[in-house]
């Protein structure tokens, strides 16, 4: 199969693909005459391991880790990952309970306790943000977290046109002159928010793929636009290395 069908039929993006084959987790079996990438079914079941980990937070890293350990047993894998996602399931269910009650709150048909109106919800535990902190610092990850918020209406209008921007040209190539501008102006405009080198705007990069929280938000302006950030990112900063 080759890699636009692959990734039609997994709902990824055809960047996502060339960025797993460029980091090793998932490479093809082949290259066609045409210079296209070829999967083949085992390829795909991979594919199918590696999403799942994927929907269940886990970073890239950590994954090919997984992968890559020699007692890896794909069937225990699969086990463990439906255990994860029933338990994910489950607090989807009381999430949605406490919802339901909230909108029966909402037109006066009854009145929720406090602990109710909170039900299902559970943030106290970010298990990438230590680890960014002590591979990027803890100033870069606490700047990105202000990035991932909101700003006054002038700065989160200016974040979502750079945004825009760089999601129109996603699918050029990462050290394209039209990608380095628009790469360019977002180095600068995190500099308005806060001190980044080029090594740490580098370093930013690799937390955009690396955190689902970070990933999820980017993508809504297109599809695999964290993965190709990361990549301009990467050229950018040793092109401009200090």
């Amino acid at each position: 199969m080759h890699i636009k069908q692959a990734a039609e039929l997994a709902g990824v993006s055809v960047r996502t693909l060339h960025h797993y084959d460029e980091i090793g987790l998932l490479q093809p079996d082949g290259i066609s005459e045409a210079g296209y990438r070829i999967y083949s079914d085992a390829s795909l079941r991979t594919l199918q391991t590696i999403l799942y980990y994927r929907e269940l937070g886990f970073p890239l890293k950590q994954i090919k880790e997984i992968l890559g350990n020699p007692s890896f047993d794909r069937l225990q894998a699969l086990e463990e990952q439906r255990g994860q996602l029933l338990r994910k399931q489950q607090q989807l269910k009381v999430m949605l309970q406490t919802i339901d009650q909230s909108i029966q709150e909402e037109k006066g048909e009854r009145t929720m306790t406090h602990e109710e109106r909170f039900s299902g919800f559970d943030f106290s535990h970010n298990p990438y943000e230590e680890e960014a902190k002590q591979k990027w610092g803890k100033d870069a990850v606490e700047q990105a977290n202000t990035a991932l918020g909101q700003f006054g209406s002038y700065k989160q209008e200016r974040m979502n046109e750079i945004y825009r921007a760089l999601a129109d040209v996603r699918n050029m190539a990462p050290d394209s002159p039209e990608a380095q501008t628009a790469i360019g102006d977002w180095y600068r405009f995190l500099n308005t928010i806060g001190t980044y080198t080029p090594q740490a705007f580098a370093g930013l990069g690799e937390l955009y793929i690396a955190d689902d929280r970070f990933t999820s938000s980017i993508d809504q302006f297109g599809e695999g636009l964290a993965v190709f950030m990361q990549q301009a990112m990467a050229v950018w900063a040793e092109r401009h290395r200090e």
